[in-house]
């Protein structure tokens, strides 16, 4: 008699909006992926994008704009599960990092002056 094989313990994780966050803890079968696990998660009931990310509507050009990934590394919803994992879904950037940290130091500048202090060394 074989066995039974131990159940994956995995987290699925979506942050709909900025500091908000979903969390939801699923046992799944050994072989269960990306896909099945979303699923299964119950988060595409809540969110749209979460639900045209695993059936894109018909005549869709862009299934969804999230990607989906495991520990931090996109992959495939095709991608099989190990126990432990953690299943996250990343929305699009709405503003590029670089053009943002310019806006913040131009908006320092503006703030307090385009000149720096420069501190002669002693010796």
């Amino acid at each position: 008699m074989a066995p039974a094989e131990t159940p994956l313990q995995v987290e699925v994780l979506y942050s709909p909006q900025a500091g908000q966050t979903e969390s939801v803890s699923l046992s799944l079968p050994p072989g269960s992926t990306v896909a099945q696990a979303l699923a299964l998660s119950g988060l595409g009931e809540r969110h749209p994008d979460v639900r045209d990310l695993l059936a894109p509507p018909a005549g869709a050009a862009v299934a969804s704009t999230l990607a989906c990934g495991v520990w931090g590394r996109r992959c495939a919803l095709d991608q099989g599960l190990r126990d432990r994992d953690r299943v996250e879904l990343y929305r699009p950037l709405r503003v590029d990092p670089k053009q943002a940290r310019r806006e913040r130091h131009a908006e320092h500048q503006r703030r307090h002056g385009k000149h720096r202090v420069v501190v002669p060394r002693s010796g």
